[in-house]
Parts: C-alpha cells; sequence; structure tokens
C-alpha cells in the first residue's frame, strides 16, 4: 500500500498556457506522502534500538506526517500520539483519531515561535509523561529523506530524464531524499525548491503562515541546500487561485503544497518550453474543503483576488521581505550567515 502513485501530465492553462508538466501523484498513496518517511523513520529507529516493540510514537505535526505515523504506527504495532494545534482542520483531527492517533491539542501560539514553537513545547511535555515513547523528530532525522529514495526510483521507472524537479519545502525530507537518488539517472537536473510567505527556512523572517504543509519557523537540518539551483516564495492567495484552476481544468488537485508547486512548475515549463519539467504532487484536496475550496474561508481572509503570474526576483533571500510570490537564485543556507554574524 505504501507508494507506487502514477504520475500525470498536466497541460491546461495555470491560467496562462504552457508547454505542460509532469506531476506524481503522491496523495494516491495510502498515508499520503509522508509515510514513506515514517515507515523509514521508524524501521530505523526499530533496527537500532531506540523505539522498542509496542513502544508508543510522539510527533510534532501541522497533519500531513501525522497521517503517515498513523499508517505505520498501525503496520509496525506503535500507538501513535501526536502534538496538533488548534489551526488543525476538523476533519483532519476527525481522520487522525479515526485511524487511532491519539491528539495533544495546543490552543496558543508560541509568542516568537508561532504554533511550530508551541507544538515542540508541548511535545517535550509529553515525552517527558511517556517513558520509553520515541521521538522520530521529522525536521532533524536523517532517515526522513531515506524514506523518499523509492520516490526517486519509480520517477525513474515512470518518466525519461527530466531537466527541472520541483519540490515544496518543509522539513526538507522528500526535495533531500528525492534529488540524491536520482541524480543517479537524471545527473543533469536541476532542482527549484517552493517555500511560502512567512516561512523561514530559505532566509526569509519567520511570520504567521495561513498556509499549512509546506514552510517552516524553525531551520531543519534535512534541507540540502546545496541541491538547489533557485527558491521561489508563494503566497496563499496564489496557491489558492492554482488549487482551484487544477481542480477545474485537470481535476487532479490538491493542499497549499500542491497549489505552489503546481504554479511554479507551471511558469517554469512557460518560460522555458523545451525543458522536461516534473512536479511533486504532496498532498490531495480532501483536507482543504473547507479552506481552499470553501468561498467563504477564502473570501474573508482576502484570498480570492487576481494575482501576478510572474515571479519578482530579489537577488538576495535577506534583501527584501516578501509577501508574495517572488523567486531568488542565491540558496544559502540560513545557519551559516547567522554564524558568521555572531
Amino acid at each position: 500500500m505504501l507508494g507506487q502513485t502514477p504520475v500525470l501530465r498536466v497541460e491546461a492553462p495555470l491560467p496562462l498556457p504552457h508547454a505542460g508538466f509532469w506531476a506524481k501523484l503522491e496523495c494516491l498513496s495510502a498515508g499520503g506522502m509522508k509515510a514513506r518517511a515514517a515507515v523509514a523513520m521508524l524501521t530505523a529507529a526499530r533496527r537500532s534500538g531506540e523505539l522498542a516493540a509496542h513502544a508508543p510514537v510522539v510527533e510534532s505535526t501541522s497533519g500531513t506526517l501525522g497521517l503517515g505515523l498513523a499508517f505505520a504506527g498501525q503496520a509496525l504495532g506503535h500507538p501513535v500520539i501526536l502534538v496538533v494545534d488548534a489551526e488543525l482542520e476538523p476533519a483532519m483531527r476527525t481522520l487522525l483519531r479515526a485511524h487511532g492517533a491519539q491528539l495533544e491539542v495546543v490552543e496558543r501560539p508560541h509568542p516568537r515561535g508561532g504554533w511550530q514553537q508551541a507544538r515542540r513545547d508541548r511535545l517535550q511535555q509529553v515525552l517527558a509523561q511517556s517513558p520509553g515513547a520515541f521521538w522520530p523528530d521529522q525536521y532533524h532525522n536523517p532517515d526522513n529523506p531515506d524514506g523518499y529514495a523509492s520516490l526517486a526510483v519509480e520517477l525513474a521507472d515512470q518518466l525519461e530524464p527530466a531537466d527541472v524537479l520541483v519540490c515544496s519545502v518543509g522539513t526538507g525530507g522528500h526535495s533531500a531524499g528525492v534529488v540524491r537518488r536520482l541524480r543517479r539517472w537524471w545527473p543533469g537536473m536541476r532542482m527549484i525548491g517552493v517555500d511560502t510567505v512567512g516561512s523561514t527556512v530559505f532566509g526569509q523572517p519567520a511570520r504567521h503562515r495561513l498556509a499549512r504543509g509546506l514552510g517552516s519557523s524553525i531551520h531543519p537540518r534535512n534541507v540540502a541546500y546545496d541541491e538547489f539551483a533557485e527558491v521561489h516564495w508563494v503566497g496563499p492567495a496564489e496557491a489558492v487561485e492554482t488549487c482551484r484552476l487544477l481542480a477545474r481544468r485537470s481535476f487532479v488537485t490538491g493542499g497549499w503544497s500542491t497549489g505552489a508547486v503546481a504554479r511554479v512548475a507551471a511558469w517554469v515549463a512557460r518560460v522555458e518550453p523545451a525543458a522536461r519539467v516534473v512536479a511533486i504532487f504532496p498532498d490531495g484536496p480532501h483536507r482543504y474543503l473547507e479552506s481552499i475550496f470553501d468561498d467563504e474561508f477564502c473570501r474573508s481572509r482576502g484570498l480570492l483576488r487576481e494575482t501576478s503570474w510572474h515571479p519578482v526576483q530579489i537577488a538576495d533571500p535577506w534583501a527584501v521581505e516578501v509577501t508574495s510570490w517572488a523567486r531568488c537564485r542565491r540558496v544559502v543556507d540560513p545557519r551559516s550567515r547567522q554564524q558568521v554574524a555572531d
């Protein structure tokens, strides 16, 4: 049930015509895309002795990894405790509980680190109260990227070598895991990272983020900065517009990450019509029916508006704070800049 997801040729205008790109539909895998990472992290921990038989697994999640851990926990025989926050969609809470996960809900964001830091603080409390529990620590666990080796193998089997790979970035796991394995077969490929505005992964200041599933307010160690040719930041209104266009014109659509990735992939296919472009669609639409696909939700947040279909180019991630679609060809680990400053 893990992996073996199909690819789709996307040629519909989004909204401008483009030469088309391939999309890997990870939403069609049982447990979602992050089930790959969840299984890899838990099986590695079992081999090393960090995770004893039937011991609980505790993790912080915005939802997607939680579903993957519920899948892995059932398959491997571990109860799963997930630290989530009050902004997690009711449908996703219901789904996680239906699959047997216990939820610890954080009601208020951290004053500086937002929901992500608040969840991590609660996670430490839960770990202290759960002797023998294992924390996968998805943002820094090297077994997270290793779980996506199978995704790379599938792409190499399904498609001819590509020129450009477009990946969303949150923990950094799937982009790092896929590109390192995929370069064995597609050595000339370049990778474009897709982040969200308000995320600090690529050096922008951390702000409140409406989009979930990509971006971060910390600096994950799993991000393979040296593998990216450039990075794009996509705003929530732009992701919403793209998700809705995908739904109407290609039927296959998804959430914030999928909308952001599709927008960038279509742009690359438009400005480089001879390039073979591959995008990874991390999620499907079902958890977003009351947000991205709900007119009242979007209207109340100013998301139903015309947006630019051309990114603003900036010279340096620290030159300006972006609030809508932007791109930068300079990709630097923001931690190295901090070290120099210190």
